[in-house]
């Protein structure tokens, strides 16, 4: 869904920018592929805003390259907000190589300073252009769910994969690591966030809420993200809202 959807009283324009996660992909284990889930946070929302919503988040999506495609978007759309849901893809890396080689050095796909550094520069210039900036943290991944996933249940691989991290533990580590940035970048510059990961982390077993992958969150994944997100608006941008935030929330 990358065109606008228009609510009630179209006048503000917000955008979402990010990657898998806000593009609603999850893994359906019955037909052992990954799929875009209908009902997610994203259209969820669309029901409840006033104005235009358009989604441009990416399977697969950097930071690098949803920046490079947010600027041309700001040039065309002149959005008013812009959600920014970024970090899961930047703080992967390249799995396969490190089983083949675990002895050989493995970078993520973004370095983590030159993480934080975009996501400054992301901000500046949203700011620059008058429009709002609201960042989104990382849902928690399950790191033994993902060590499989990521070494294809493969024994060699699994050997491999552990040589080079050390411990499973190390992936929930590195993760963190990527989401605290994010907070810290929100505070530094006094951007609004909307703390995802600990609506997940408040649940007596988050990892029920992500996929087998171990890192998407699956239909009640995105059920929560949508009252984390609608909560947000209702509290701090309640005039966003078709009902003007005079609305009981969605989940209890």
């Amino acid at each position: 869904m990358n065109t606008w959807t228009e609510g009630a009283g179209a006048k503000f324009k917000t955008l979402v920018s990010g990657d898998s996660i806000s593009k609603g992909v999850i893994y359906d284990e019955s037909r052992s592929k990954y799929v875009i889930l209908e009902d997610n946070y994203v259209s969820l929302l669309q029901d409840k805003l006033k104005g235009g919503l358009r989604n441009t988040a990416r399977f697969g999506n950097t930071l690098m390259k949803g920046f490079g495609n947010l600027q041309r978007d700001v040039v065309k759309d002149k959005p008013d907000i812009v959600l920014i849901e970024y970090g899961g893809n930047d703080c992967d890396f390249h799995w396969e190589e490190i089983a083949l080689n675990p002895d050989a050095e493995h970078n993520p796909k973004t370095a983590f300073p030159k993480f934080e550094a975009m996501l400054l520069d992301m901000i500046d210039y949203l700011k620059g252009q008058n429009i709002v900036p609201v960042l989104m943290n990382l849902p928690p991944l399950n790191a033994d769910s993902y060590f499989k996933w990521v070494s294809g249940s493969n024994p060699k691989s699994e050997v491999n994969i552990l040589k080079w991290l050390g411990s499973v533990t190390k992936i929930y580590w590195w993760q963190e690591k990527y989401n605290s940035t994010i907070m810290k970048v929100a505070e530094n510059t006094g951007t609004r966030l909307i703390d995802i990961r600990s609506a997940f982390l408040q649940e007596p077993d988050f990892t029920r809420l992500i996929c087998v992958d171990g890192i998407h969150p699956n239909r009640e994944g995105h059920r929560i993200i949508y009252d984390k997100v609608l909560s947000f608006i209702r509290s701090s941008e309640p005039h966003l809202l078709q009902d003007g935030g005079f609305h009981p929330a969605a989940r209890h």
